[in-house]
């Protein structure tokens, strides 16, 4: 606990520290801005082109043409057009991509899936299947990884194992996040914004220069939205059920000491309160309740756990769950409030040896906490809610020597990740209330690598690159009061309970991936490539062994090996266009399953032997004059093939959870220039997922139905004094679809995590100085 109060301590000066430098450097960058305003009034709007974004996928700038892999690279201008204000709306715009927020009813988390990899499990043994980078820092956690994108330069969504460049946990793909640096160009900007449901928000960005060699940006955005659901059992709640209020800010200083050296240092700091995300129950029809666990040959059960024991009010019927899905009739009002906060630094330094050779550096340091919980019933008889904590340290340094010599190009590397975490739960209720748990986990991660890349013809390029990385973690559980039982001597797991205990386990991996890539220019604007690759990510320990010592067991690494052909560039001046066909297989796949046993609900992640997914991505974009018109396709065809013995409930041929077929994005827009120079546009967008699995168990329960989105914005932009009002609409029909379902047949009934972005209508103002 002394540790924990100390970090806690820490983070906090830290957070204040950051927040009064955003707002000293806010007053600065006004100033200067106000200065500036002649030289920045010739500013033009922003007319939309079919240009080529210069990308850092491959850890050097290059065309996204040119990068041979499906990549979609989003500006900070298209998507604060398409109305993508954070990463859990990116998947609006990417096919095969689908993020889900199930995690503790928290909004901030963020759980990503690629291709129909991912883990949505947040507990700190856990590793995401898909990095997230935010300007090459790697952020461990998917709990606060729901970044606000406003001001950023770009997104970049690479698909696929990334096993070399981006290292572990990347089996899935990965998410780069380019903030804007510090420039000679002093500029200042600021929107506000206000909208129904009580939206209610404001940002700024700054870049500046403090003398000739010295640049500095700052940037800070704050919002709040009011809920759209109640606690109908609580006399005086706290928060309104999805609830939103967030604060956050960052500052950037570029130090150019000399021609050949430069430092960067960045800081960032995060605060959110919100209220729990839309949570309800529902009850499963016709369970033959004797018989549930006979049929997953856990035969020692008799009854559902929860109805079968004598609540107050009897057992959870339907008319226990509120009739509006987004109320809650829970008793456990401390569940109301969920908060996040985080802060991390960063420093770069670039030093150009020669011509063609440079040395960077990047070393960095992360802090994130939060708070939240799930009642999982929703009901007034408390008998599953689980309130939560947990917070992680982070520290990384990568050293890379890059260079280009005449035909050839390299990029070579060392990277160190630590992470200190821990998870606490409790006071719990499973039947009986007063239970606790917590887990710790300390990881190590060493790896190296070269990728490097050939001109065989000024059409061709070749290039490849391994990576060597070695894994050790180191965790620790400890259950107060749930009875562990220990194994029986025939196996069956009902023998006599043990006491409360503190379990370390330790455990280490290493392993070589690899990737290998042919490139060839059909024309200056049209490249076709075929890519091989082999990613892996790290094993670890199972979130919630309420089992007993017996199942705080480690699981293996999950490898990918990918096979895809691409075509990208454009075929026409109108057009723009990016295909690519892709087969991966997966061996040891980790997935998560949820098992009774009589202490608790255990979330086991296991390993399917082998599984398989086939699918094709298409992005397109057509130009004509003012219009043009944005499309992406992306089908998947994912299947578990072969099953390791006691993976519980899962079966051959079944989907892994959160996998859709079939992700369909459609945005046309339309810019006039009215005769004074003013700039109309007018544009919408249709995002569709068909249905999935909340869980790989694929049963009725826990499938989610297919989803629409509809968005629209109206952008007036006035040349002459750099200001724009935008008129927008977000989920304009009030879509409501489920994000995550996990069947409690032992209890009787399913939980259901549903959406958090409800229709929104308002109005934004910016003004540029």
């Amino acid at each position: 606990m002394k540790s924990f109060v100390s970090r806690h301590a820490l983070r906090s000066t830290l957070l204040g520290s950051v927040a009064s430098a955003s707002l000293s450097v806010a007053s600065l960058a006004f100033t200067g801005g106000a200065m500036a305003q002649d030289d920045q009034a010739s500013d033009a709007p922003k007319v939309f082109s079919l240009e080529e974004i210069v990308v850092t996928a491959q850890r050097r700038s290059e065309g996204v043409y040119s990068t041979p892999m499906a990549i979609t690279a989003l500006s900070g201008d298209e998507m604060a057009m398409r109305g993508l204000d954070s990463v859990s709306d990116i998947d609006r715009a990417v096919p095969n991509l689908n993020v889900t927020r199930f995690g503790v009813g928290n909004p901030a988390h963020a759980a990503i899936f690629i291709r129909g990899i991912g883990l949505q499990d947040h507990i700190i043994t856990t590793d995401p299947g898909v990095g997230v980078y935010v300007d090459g820092v790697y952020l461990g956690r998917q709990m606060g990884a729901n970044l606000n994108l406003t001001n950023v330069e770009r997104i970049e969504v690479l698909r696929g194992p990334q096993g070399t460049l981006y290292g572990r946990n990347t089996i899935g793909g990965a998410v780069n996040i380019i903030t804007k640096k510090p420039g000679d160009e002093e500029t200042f900007q600021f929107e506000i914004q206000a909208g129904t449901r009580a939206r209610v928000a404001g940002n700024f960005y700054g870049n500046f220069e403090l003398a000739d060699n010295l640049g500095m940006s700052v940037t800070g955005n704050i919002t709040r939205r009011d809920g759209f659901g109640k606690a109908l059992n609580i006399v005086e709640p706290t928060r309104e059920i999805g609830e939103l209020f967030e604060a956050s800010g960052r500052v950037a200083i570029d130090w150019k000491a000399s021609d050949r050296l430069s430092l960067m240092w960045t800081a960032d700091a995060v605060q959110g309160e919100n209220g729990q995300s839309p949570s309800t129950a529902e009850i499963i029809p016709g369970l033959d309740r004797p018989g549930v666990f006979a049929e997953t040959g856990l035969g020692f059960f008799t009854d559902p756990i929860g109805p079968a024991v004598d609540l107050p009010g009897g057992p959870i019927s339907a008319g226990d769950i509120t009739a509006d899905p987004d109320d809650t009739n829970t008793a456990e009002g401390n569940l109301l409030n969920q908060s996040n906060s985080g802060f991390g630094t960063s420093l770069t330094a670039d030093f150009l040896i020669d011509d063609n050779l440079s040395f960077k550096i990047l070393g960095s340091y992360r802090y994130s906490d939060y708070t939240g919980g799930l009642d999982d019933e929703t009901a007034f008889q408390d008998f599953q809610s689980f309130p939560e904590e947990g917070e992680a340290d982070q520290f990384s340094f990568e050293a890379q020597l890059n260079g280009e010599y005449g035909k050839f190009d390299f990029v070579t590397a060392f990277y160190y990740f630590r992470e200190e975490g821990d998870t606490f739960s409790g006071p719990n209720t499973f039947i009986t209330p007063g239970d606790t748990f917590d887990i710790n986990q300390t990881t190590n991660s060493y790896a190296g690598f070269a990728h490097v890349g050939y001109q065989v013809t000024d059409r061709l390029k070749l290039a490849g690159g391994i990576r060597y990385t070695y894994d050790k973690k180191s965790a620790d559980a400890l259950f107060t009061n749930f009875p562990w039982f220990l194994p029986a001597p025939d196996g069956t797991g009902d023998g006599n309970p043990g006491s409360a205990q503190r379990v370390f386990r330790s455990e280490n991996w290493n392993e070589v991936t690899w990737d290998a890539s042919a490139t060839f220019d059909l024309t200056d604007n049209l490249n076709v490539y075929y890519a091989e690759s082999k990613g892996y990510q790290s094993g670890g320990f199972p979130p919630r062994p309420f089992g007993g010592p017996n199942t705080f067991v480690d699981f293996d690494p999950t490898i990918a090996r990918n096979h895809e052909l691409g075509f990208k560039g454009r075929p026409f001046d109108f057009m723009q266009s990016s295909v690519a066909v892709f087969f991966t297989e997966y061996t040891d796949l980790a997935l998560p399953f949820s098992s009774p046993s009589p202490a608790g609900f255990v979330t086991i992640t296991a390993n399917a032997g082998k599984s398989e997914a086939l699918g094709f991505e298409f992005e397109n974009t057509l130009q004509f004059g003012g219009f043009s018109l944005q499309t992406s396709v992306g089908y998947l065809d994912s299947e578990i093939k072969r099953i390791e013995p006691g993976t519980v409930g899962v079966a051959v041929g079944d989907t892994p959870s959160l996998t859709p077929e079939w992700t369909v994005n459609v945005g046309p827009q339309y810019q006039y220039f009215m005769g004074n120079g003013d700039l109309v546009t007018v544009r919408a967008d249709y995002s569709y997922r068909s249905s999935m699995f909340g869980q790989s168990v694929n049963n009725e329960q826990n499938k989610l139905d297919a989803r629409d989105l509809v968005n629209f914005s109206i952008r007036y932009e006035n040349a002459a004094n750099n200001w724009s009002a935008t008129i927008y609409g977000d989920n304009v029909f009030n879509e409501q679809y489920d994000v995550g379902r996990l069947d409690q047949a032992f209890s009787g009934f399913t939980e259901i995590i549903r959406n958090n972005d409800r229709s929104e209508f308002g109005v934004k103002f910016s003004k540029h100085f």
